[in-house]
C-alpha cells in the first residue's frame, strides 16, 4: 500500500512550503529537486545513487529551473510557451504545492506550478522512480482553471540539465527497409534537434530515443551514459543545448513536437504530456540498454515476459495472390518444419472490390469469395489440426478511394476541401480521421467483428502504410485544426484501450511499412513489432543491432526470407538467415515448398533448436560484443544471458570473406566468473559436424577475460554451395553457441 511521505502542501494548512530538497531513488540512481512555495522549482541532480550531503559537498548539485517558461529569460531555452486568451504569452511559474508518494514498485514526486500573471494556468510536473529497475520517468500536465481557452504552443514533457560539456550522442535514423541506423556523433556546439512529424509512422526517419555518453565517449562497458525514450505514439521533438544559453554544460528537453501543433485548451480542461523514460548507467551503454529492456518487459510491453511463437507470414511468399490452395499448402508445409503459427497477410478481403493489389479494398473488411470461397474457417481449423495457431492481417486506419467504405463515407478521411489529396500506397490510399467518433467506432469494429466471428484467431498483424499527408480534419472545427496531430494520437490510444479492454491478450503485431512505429508508446497495446520489411539478412544485422539499443528482442519480429533478396539482389545462405532471425523473435517469410530437401531439413533443425534457446533469447540480458558499425565492419557478435547466469546464447556473424583474415577474439560478458560452462553449437551447418569448440567446458572467468576464437568463421567452409543452395562463396557465415552452467 502506498505511503504518503509529504502530503499535498496547501497554503491554508501549512502556511508556506519551506525550501527543501526532494529525492527519488532507483536501485542505482538518484534524482533531486528543490521546491519552495512561491519560488521556482529547481532541478538539482540526476546520476549515480548518492546521499544529498555528498552531492552538495562535491559540487555536483545543480540549480537550474526545472521547467523554464518563455517570458522571464527570453535568451534562454524554454520548455513552455502558452498564449492566454488576451494574447499574452509571458509566463512565470512558481511552486504552488508538492506531493511525494512512496510506492512499490513506483515512487512519485509531483509539483504544481502556477503562473504568477495568469493564475488560471497550472502545470503539474511529475517525476517517478522504480525500485526494481534503474528507470525514472518525467512528464507534465497542463490545467486551464479559467473559463476562457489558452493555446499551448510549446509543452515539453521533460527538462534534464546535464553537467558535462563533452557529450557524445547516439540516435537512430533511417527509412523503409533501412531502419534504425546507429549514429554516434559528438554533440555539436549550439542547438541540436531530433524531430519527427509524420504523425502516424513516427519512427520512419528518426526514432524518439537517444543515448548520451558524458565523458567524451560512448562505449559498451566503461563510461557514464544517460539513455532516454519518449512514450508517445505521435510526433516527437528533442532539443540538446550545448551552449552558454543553457547556463549549464548541456541541457536536454523533449516531448511532443510543437510544430503545427498549437493546442487549444478550453476552460476547465487539461492535457497530460507523454512520459519521457530515462536511465543512468555508470558502466556504458550496454548497462543502459539492459535497464531499458528489463523495464520494458516488466512494466511497459504487453505480455512482456511471455514466450513468443514461431510463425510463417504469407506476404513475401505470395504477396496479394491469396488463394485457399496456396494458404493450405503453406500451412501444412510450415507445420512439417515445426512451425507454431500461420498468418494470412494482405490480400484476403474485399467483396465488391477484391484486394488484388494496393489500389483497392482497404476499409472493406469482408472475406473476398473469389480468393477464399470457403472463408477463413477452414484455414483456422487446418492450423489447429496441425498443432498451430492462426493469424490475419489488417490495416484499420486506412481506406482506398476504390472501396465501398469510401463510397459511403468520403467525409471520414483526412483531406483539405480545397486541395487534391496526397495519396499513399497504391495512389488511392487515404488516412481515416480518427478524431471523428464514428471513425473510432469503425476501427474498433474491424477488430471486434473479426474476433467475434472467429474467437480462435490468435494473432493480428496491424499495418500502417501511410503518414499523415493531408493534415486537415473534416470533423474538427476550423479553430481546432492545429489540435489534429495530438488529438489524432489520443484518439488512436483511445481505440487501442477499447480493444484491449475487450481482448486483453490477443497477440497483435504492429507494422508500419516495416519498423516505422517502433516506440514505447505502443508497447501497452502490442506484444511485438515488425522490425523491417528488409529481407536481406546482412542488412537485417544492422537494423536489429540498432533497434536493440532501446527495444528488447522479444518484441522485435525477425523472419527468414528467401536466399535471394529482391531489395539488395544478394544471395545469402539459409544458415546465416536463420541465425540472424534467431537473435529476435524467429519467423519465416517465404513459400516453404520452394526450399530444396536439404534446406527443409536444415530449417526443421533450426526451428527445433530455436525452441531450446528461445527462453534465453527472448528474456535474457543483452550483451553486445562486436559492433557491425565499428572497426572493419565485417564481423558482428552479441549474446544473451539469463538473470541466473546459468545459460547464455552467443551469436557470431562474419559477413564478408577476405583472404587470410585474422582470427577474431570474442570476449564474452555477463557470465558468472566462478562458474564453468559447457559449450554446444546450435544448429550447425552440417548435422554432426559442429565447430571445434563444441563440447568444451570453460570457466566464465576465462571466457570473459580472454575470450574465444571460432576459426571456422574466418577460414570459411569448404563447400561452394552449402545445403544445395546457389553458389554464395564464403560470404555470410555464422555460428550460434549455447552455454550451460555445469552444476
Amino acid at each position: 500500500m502506498k505511503r504518503l511521505l509529504t502530503t499535498i502542501l496547501l497554503l491554508a494548512v501549512v502556511g508556506t512550503i519551506v525550501a527543501k530538497d526532494y529525492t527519488l531513488s532507483t536501485p542505482n540512481t538518484t534524482i533531486v529537486l528543490s521546491a519552495e512555495k512561491g519560488k521556482q522549482l529547481f532541478f538539482r541532480y540526476y546520476g549515480a545513487k548518492a546521499d544529498v550531503s555528498d552531492i552538495h559537498a562535491t559540487g555536483r548539485m545543480l540549480k537550474y529551473d526545472a521547467y523554464p517558461a518563455f517570458g522571464t529569460r527570453c535568451d534562454a531555452p524554454y520548455a513552455s510557451l502558452v498564449k492566454q486568451h488576451d494574447g499574452d504569452n509571458a509566463t512565470k511559474f512558481v511552486v504552488d504545492k508538492v506531493e511525494q508518494i512512496e510506492g512499490n514498485p513506483i515512487s512519485t514526486l509531483s509539483v504544481w506550478l502556477r503562473d504568477v500573471a495568469h493564475p488560471n494556468l497550472v502545470v503539474k510536473v511529475n517525476y517517478s522512480a522504480y525500485n526494481d529497475c534503474d528507470i525514472v520517468k518525467m512528464n507534465t500536465e497542463y490545467f486551464n482553471e479559467g473559463k476562457k481557452p489558452v493555446v499551448l504552443q510549446k509543452y515539453m514533457s521533460a527538462v534534464l540539465p546535464i553537467q558535462s560539456d563533452n557529450c557524445v550522442l547516439l540516435h537512430l535514423d533511417g527509412n523503409v527497409k533501412n531502419e534504425f541506423n546507429e549514429n554516434v556523433i559528438p554533440l555539436p556546439n549550439g542547438v541540436h534537434t531530433i524531430s519527427t512529424q509524420t504523425s502516424t509512422r513516427i519512427s520512419q526517419y528518426q526514432n524518439a530515443s537517444f543515448m548520451i555518453g558524458l565523458d567524451g565517449r560512448l562505449d559498451e562497458t566503461a563510461c557514464p551514459v544517460i539513455a532516454a525514450t519518449l512514450v508517445w505514439m505521435g510526433n516527437s521533438h528533442f532539443e540538446f543545448y550545448n551552449t552558454s544559453m543553457a547556463r549549464v554544460s548541456t541541457l536536454f528537453m523533449g516531448g511532443i513536437n510543437p510544430a503545427a501543433s498549437d493546442y487549444t485548451l478550453a476552460g476547465g480542461k487539461s492535457l497530460a504530456t507523454p512520459e519521457m523514460v530515462f536511465t543512468y548507467a555508470t558502466n556504458g551503454k550496454g548497462e543502459a540498454t539492459r535497464s531499458l529492456h528489463r523495464w520494458a518487459r516488466k512494466h511497459q510491453l504487453l505480455d512482456g515476459t511471455k514466450q513468443r511463437e514461431i510463425l510463417l507470414n504469407s506476404w513475401e511468399g505470395v504477396h496479394f495472390d491469396i488463394s485457399e490452395t496456396s494458404m493450405v499448402d503453406m500451412t501444412r508445409d510450415f507445420a512439417q518444419l515445426g512451425g507454431e503459427m500461420f498468418v494470412v497477410d494482405d490480400g484476403w478481403f474485399g467483396n465488391k472490390y477484391p484486394r488484388n493489389n494496393a489500389t483497392t479494398s482497404l476499409g472493406d473488411w469482408e472475406i473476398a469469395p473469389s480468393k477464399l470461397p470457403n472463408g477463413i474457417r477452414p484455414l483456422i481449423n487446418l492450423a489447429h489440426s496441425n498443432g498451430m495457431k492462426f493469424g490475419i492481417w489488417i490495416e484499420p486506419e486506412m481506406v482506398n478511394t476504390k472501396s465501398e467504405l469510401y463510397e459511403k463515407h468520403p467525409d471520414w478521411v483526412l483531406r483539405h476541401p480545397d486541395f487534391e489529396p496526397t495519396f499513399g500506397r497504391g495512389k488511392t490510399q487515404l488516412l481515416l480521421d480518427l478524431t471523428n467518433p464514428k471513425v473510432q467506432d469503425h476501427v474498433f469494429s474491424i477488430v471486434d467483428n473479426l474476433l467475434t466471428e472467429y474467437p480462435d484467431i490468435y494473432y493480428i498483424k496491424w499495418d500502417n502504410n501511410m503518414s499523415m499527408h493531408n493534415a486537415q480534419s473534416q470533423y474538427l472545427p476550423k479553430a481546432l485544426q492545429s489540435n489534429l496531430s495530438v488529438d489524432f494520437t489520443l484518439a488512436l490510444e483511445k481505440i487501442l484501450k477499447r480493444i484491449r479492454a475487450k481482448y486483453p491478450h490477443v497477440v497483435i503485431q504492429l507494422c508500419a511499412s516495416g519498423g516505422s512505429r517502433l516506440n514505447y508508446g505502443f508497447m501497452p497495446y502490442f506484444q511485438e513489432m515488425w522490425t523491417s520489411d528488409q529481407t536481406d539478412a546482412y542488412h537485417r544485422v544492422l537494423i536489429q543491432w540498432g533497434a536493440m539499443n532501446f527495444f528488447p528482442s522479444n518484441m522485435l519480429a525477425a523472419h527468414v526470407g528467401s536466399a535471394y533478396s529482391k531489395y539488395t539482389q544478394r544471395l545469402i545462405p539459409i544458415k546465416y538467415r536463420f541465425d540472424v532471425a534467431s537473435m529476435c523473435r524467429l519467423g519465416m517469410e517465404m513459400v516453404p515448398s520452394k526450399l530444396n530437401d536439404a534446406e527443409k531439413e536444415y530449417a526443421k533443425r533450426a526451428i527445433a533448436e530455436y525452441k531450446i534457446i528461445r527462453p534465453v533469447v527472448q528474456q535474457g540480458d543483452l550483451y553486445r560484443l562486436v559492433s557491425p558499425y565499428e572497426g572493419k565492419r565485417d564481423f558482428t557478435s552479441l549474446m544473451y544471458v539469463t538473470e541466473a547466469k546459468d545459460r547464455a546464447v552467443l551469436f557470431a556473424y562474419r559477413h564478408l570473406f577476405k583472404h587470410e583474415m585474422s582470427n577474431i577474439v570474442i570476449r564474452l560478458q555477463g557470465l558468472n566468473p566462478d562458474a564453468k560452462y559447457t559449450i554446444r553449437e546450435v544448429a550447425p551447418e552440417v548435422e554432426g559436424k559442429p565447430v571445434a569448440i563444441n563440447g568444451k567446458t570453460i570457466s566464465g572467468k576465462f571466457l570473459m577475460e580472454e575470450g574465444i576464437v571460432i576459426p571456422e568463421l574466418v577460414k570459411g567452409f569448404t563447400r561452394n554451395a552449402p545445403l544445395g543452395e546457389v553458389r554464395t562463396g564464403n560470404d555470410f557465415r555464422s555460428v550460434v553457441l549455447e552455454l550451460t552452467e555445469v552444476k
